[in-house]
């Protein structure tokens, strides 16, 4: 005999759908505290959390609630195709892959491209973004595996390392250092600096200095990857960069050098995370799997 009802299922799909109680009890037609105690049951059933109550901030699902969230949905779609066999088949299944958006041109297009080719019954869309949005995603159950830097997560997350990365320093033909072979830290504090103006980006990059007792000088904060190549391609300063295209000129056409900075604890891990430290649901450790080998070489 099964415990779970199709009208339990619907109030924990409607949860997820809009991400707090008080919305979905009015979806639903019943009291808020019918339905917090209904979420209760059904949560103490499993022995496991669905939600994540958030004071202020609504309930974040968690990756066992998404999980299950999608067989309920399943669930339900087939329970209304019994009654009304009319009804459209849904699609075997979807992954949502976040990337960071300075990687995304490195890895997205090759990561979507392996991943649709192994497992062609998965619908995958994607999400550029930066890292805060990434993070949030991934709590919120929005994006179940982001290719991302290893910044700004904490022990809720799972990582796995793809490669290391190290960062590049760039500046034009006319620069004092367009002749060297590679630059340190210390070499950049000669110069003004361009730095991503991407939050965790630009603290990482700074704490570098900071642990080697440096004082950088930053004279621009760049809203892309792009604006901070042509900004040193103008001779505005040394841009810093752990993305390094392989065109030699920026995008208005000026030549730009880049030099590897050396600092050996200056190299940053890209990483594949999904939120939860339990075992992955069967389909997002298949893709992981398939992330894993495909980009762990790049």
């Amino acid at each position: 005999m099964l415990y779970l009802s199709l009208r339990q299922y619907e109030y924990v799909c409607a949860i997820g759908r809009s991400g707090s109680l008080s919305a979905a009890a009015q979806q639903l037609h019943v009291s808020q505290p019918a339905l917090s105690a209904a979420l209760a049951k059904i949560e103490d059933h499993l022995g496991h959390p669905l939600f994540i109550r958030r004071r202020g901030s609504g309930m974040a699902v968690t990756p066992q609630g998404r999980a299950f969230i999608e067989e309920a949905e399943a669930l339900l779609a087939r329970a209304a195709r019994l009654e009304d066999p009319s009804r459209p088949h849904p699609g075997a299944g979807r992954l949502n892959l976040g990337c960071f958006v300075d990687l995304a041109p490195f890895v997205l297009a090759r990561a979507l491209h392996g991943l649709r080719g192994a497992i062609p019954e998965v619908t995958v869309t994607y999400r550029a973004d930066r890292f805060e949005a990434l993070i949030s995603g991934l709590i919120k159950g929005q994006i179940d595996l982001a290719i991302t830097y290893d910044l700004g997560m904490d022990a809720g997350f799972t990582r796995e390392k793809l490669y290391d990365s190290r960062p590049c320093a760039i500046v034009n033909p006319e620069h004092p250092m367009a002749g060297a072979a590679r630059a340190s830290l210390a070499d950049l504090t000669a110069f003004p600096l361009i730095l991503s103006e991407e939050g965790l980006s630009a603290q990482h990059m700074l704490n570098l200095f900071r642990r080697k007792s440096l004082t950088p000088f930053v004279a621009h904060r760049a809203a892309s990857l792009e604006i901070l190549r042509s900004l040193a391609a103008h001779g505005e300063g040394v841009g810093v960069s752990y993305a390094n295209p392989a065109s030699a000129r920026s995008y208005d056409g000026k030549p730009i050098i880049t030099l590897p900075i050396s600092d050996p604890e200056a190299a940053e891990s890209v990483i594949l995370a999904r939120h939860g430290t339990g075992p992955a649901d069967p389909q997002i450790a298949l893709a992981q799997t398939i992330l894993s080998e495909m980009l762990g070489q790049a």
